[in-house]
């Protein structure tokens, strides 16, 4: 009998959930550890606060004296919380968030014990880079780098350190994080969008991206997640036989909380809360064990922040309920893998989402502008926008049990498709009163009518027109927002930049009207974003044919998604709006290929460790077991023995058959990985990992799996999947 496995159900069993019965009160508890433009303000005269605004608004820099003063009122707010030390808190390429503590304490000149913070310190520090992933940019002996602070996403108080959110560069300026870029491409869709909505705003002065992302996840038991090296080193199970029920029943989705989960999500919101994170929805997911959070839409910027701040909260509170949190895509097979769905939409200064429907015609029209440019981006960027989010574990998700196709095709309903349908019969050149007074109140003015019945959501689509904004659904749960959000800020940024260029040009006829040119393009753009629209089944063999014959780019593989980083169009699309240089991107590229190829390279070992060092073992084990027994039958029945030891003699020989085969394709695993180590070139590396090595994984795991349901339970040494799932 496994020990730590049978000793994590028993406590299991005895375990009870302890939730608190005070009411949380949310107004009095948010963002108290959040040193935000409430406390700013404050905090500072009304000269200052209104440089610092103008800064965060406009993006100008903040003077070192500025900079003094809001070190000292956030080093006085944040010692009157009993802080200690502070940190320039970033997301470097490791997928992670990345810290060094510092203290106030210091000496002066005479030796003094004093407290120490002012604006050079909040403004940069200078931590070792030597062990980040750089792709090339430098050197491991070229250790320096820079945290420089990003006033736009406040500081707060993470334990007893003050966290300050900055962005991460090389001694010679290139990014090296997931937030420099974003910042970038944030700015390029301002400016654009701006230019595209004071057509029909003069007041708008600036447009931000918003981001409301639903955070999937797996809890498991932490007792019995400590039986699977595979979910310790890996965060997924390299094997395991699906459990008798899994989600068939759908009995999960939107049930009842279980208490002990409740407990958790209890704490995890209440901390999310104090940090400034506005959580507001929880709720049971599809999979057993699998649940959902997501918050309020925020500023794109801000949103990543908190999801990074988040992801890293629930690992620690977790914990205290004795729970594993799991935000691998693809921990279970069988059952459904997890997702981050990318709610993405446009907000103006004067509060007016871009990408929602108005009361009067030219509202809609307005809407219909940037609605039509963000799926003509996306038409001229799939196989990029495929690029953001491809992994080796969200490889393992795309297209099976209700995760998006990693096609990339955009829904957006029948109603607005009909709508498209009746904008592209426009006439071109200038409409006549009567087409113009039709268009208005017959098309775009009935499309808040519309809308209101839309509310369908193709659940195979990976890119879905939700209302108010569009659902990016093929997003993987471990993965840091910001990647797939530059690349579609940065897409659309690029066309909106491209139309308004194109109506201008008809603006210069002038008996050509605003309205008329913005109709004559957005028809244009309608025939040619037929290419990706999509409405029916995703999983379909049909549409698969049917989109390779469209030009649609198909997945074959994560090493060869990731080249369309390097493309012509991709390198110049980046170039033109500041937010990657060439260098930049080969790093990038560079760096996921390195990290597909370790992850493979890991999950390869681990998978062999366990089937030679946990699985063949035990199996032996029980055939000894089965040897004794038919041993003891022929002592009993001498040459008739075979009539009653036939059933375990076959038992004996099959699972001699299932363990010759794990051995044999660990060996020729370990072989073919051996030959993936020896070539240079990291493309090639990666797709010799993804042809050569990675189609073993399956054949090993289906003869483990076997023997799990050959072996006496009590003697098999892993947590199974109908514990791990259903013991909560």
């Amino acid at each position: 009998m496994n020990s730590i496995r049978f000793d994590a159900l028993n406590k299991l069993a005895k375990t009870k959930a302890k939730i608190s019965d005070a009411e949380y009160s949310t107004s009095p508890q948010y963002a108290q550890n959040v040193f935000n433009d409430i406390v700013l303000q404050r905090s500072l005269n009304q000269q200052a606060y209104n440089e610092v605004s103008k800064a965060i608004f406009k993006g100008t820099k903040i003077s070192r004296s500025l900079a003094d003063q809001i070190a000292a009122a956030m080093k006085s707010w944040a010692s009157s919380k009993n802080v200690t030390h502070y940190t320039h808190w970033f997301q470097p390429l490791t997928g992670a968030t990345a810290e060094k503590h510092e203290s106030f304490f210091d000496l002066s000149n005479t030796s003094e014990a004093i407290e120490r913070f002012d604006g050079s310190q909040l403004v940069q520090q200078d931590p070792d880079a030597s062990s980040f992933p750089s792709g090339g940019i430098r050197n491991t002996f070229e250790a320096r780098g820079y945290t420089a602070w990003d006033p736009t996403s406040p500081a707060f108080i993470y334990g007893n350190t003050l966290c300050i959110p900055t962005i991460f560069v090389s001694y010679t300026g290139e990014a090296l994080d997931y937030k420099t870029p974003l910042l970038r491409s944030t700015s390029a869709l301002d400016k654009a969008a701006t230019d595209i909505a004071k057509f029909f705003d003069k007041n708008t002065l600036k447009v931000l991206a918003t981001l409301g992302w639903e955070q999937e996840y797996f809890l498991v038991d932490r007792t019995l997640a400590t039986s699977r090296p595979d979910l310790i080193l890996t965060g997924r199970t390299l094997m395991g036989h699906e459990s008798s029920k899994g989600q068939q029943l759908n009995d999960h989705y939107f049930g009842s909380i279980p208490p002990r989960v409740l407990a958790f999500m209890q704490e995890l919101e209440h901390h999310s809360l104090i940090l400034g994170i506005p959580v507001k929805t929880r709720h049971n997911e599809v999979a057993p064990a699998q649940f959902e959070l997501a918050p309020i839409y925020e500023e794109v910027n801000l949103s990543v922040d908190h999801n990074a701040l988040l992801t890293d909260l629930m690992n620690k509170i977790a914990e205290k309920h004795n729970f594993t949190v799991l935000l691998h895509e693809k921990p279970f097979s069988g059952i459904n893998g997890s997702g981050k769905h990318n709610n993405w939409s446009l907000k103006t200064n004067t509060g007016i989402n871009l990408l929602s429907p108005g009361k009067t015609p030219m509202n809609n029209l307005q809407f219909l502008t940037f609605f039509i440019n963000t799926i003509a981006a996306v038409m001229k960027h799939e196989s990029l926008l495929q690029a953001s989010i491809v992994s080796a574990s969200n490889e393992l998700r795309l297209g099976t049990d209700e995760a998006p196709l990693p096609i990339i095709s955009v829904f957006i309903g029948e109603q607005l498709t009909e709508v498209l349908n009746n904008l592209e019969q426009v006439s071109k050149g200038k409409l006549s009163p009567k087409e113009k007074t039709d268009l208005k109140l017959n098309v775009i003015g009935k499309i808040p009518e519309i809308l209101l019945d839309n509310t369908d959501r193709n659940r195979t689509s990976p890119f879905a027109f939700t209302g108010n904004k569009f659902e990016f659904r093929a997003v993987g749960s471990k993965t840091n927002c910001a990647k797939p959000m530059t690349v579609l800020n940065s897409i659309v940024a690029e066309q909106l930049i491209d139309f308004k260029k194109k109506v201008d040009l008809h603006l210069q006829n002038p008996k050509m009207k605003k309205d008329d040119a913005i109709f004559n393009e957005l028809r244009d753009s309608i025939k040619y974003i037929r290419t990706i629209l999509f409405e029916g089944d995703g999983y379909s063999e049909s549409w698969i044919k049917q989109a390779k014959k469209r030009g649609l780019s198909p997945l074959t593989s994560t090493p060869d998604a990731l080249k369309e980083y390097s493309s012509k169009k991709s390198v110049e699309l980046f170039k033109n709006l500041n937010v990657f240089s060439k260098r930049e991107l080969d790093a990038r590229v560079e760096i996921d290929l390195q990290q597909y190829i370790l992850t493979l390279q890991i999950e390869g070992r681990t998978l062999g460790d366990i089937a030679r060092n946990h699985i063949i073992p035990t199996a032996i084990q029980y055939q000894n077991t089965l040897i004794e027994n038919v041993k003891g039958l022929k002592e009993i029945y001498d040459s008739s023995f075979e009539m009653y030891a036939k059933e375990q003699m076959l038992l004996i020989e099959r699972i001699s058959g299932h363990i010759e085969q794990i051995n044999t394709g660990v060996s020729k695993m370990i072989a073919e990985r051996k030959k993936a180590n020896l070539i240079e070139d990291n493309f090639d590396k990666a797709n010799a990992y993804h042809t050569q090595v990675k189609p073993y994984f399956d054949t090993i795991r289906y003869h483990c799996d076997k023997l799990e349901l050959l072996v006496d339970n009590s003697k098999w040494p892993l947590a199974k999947y109908r514990e791990l799932l259903f013991s909560r």
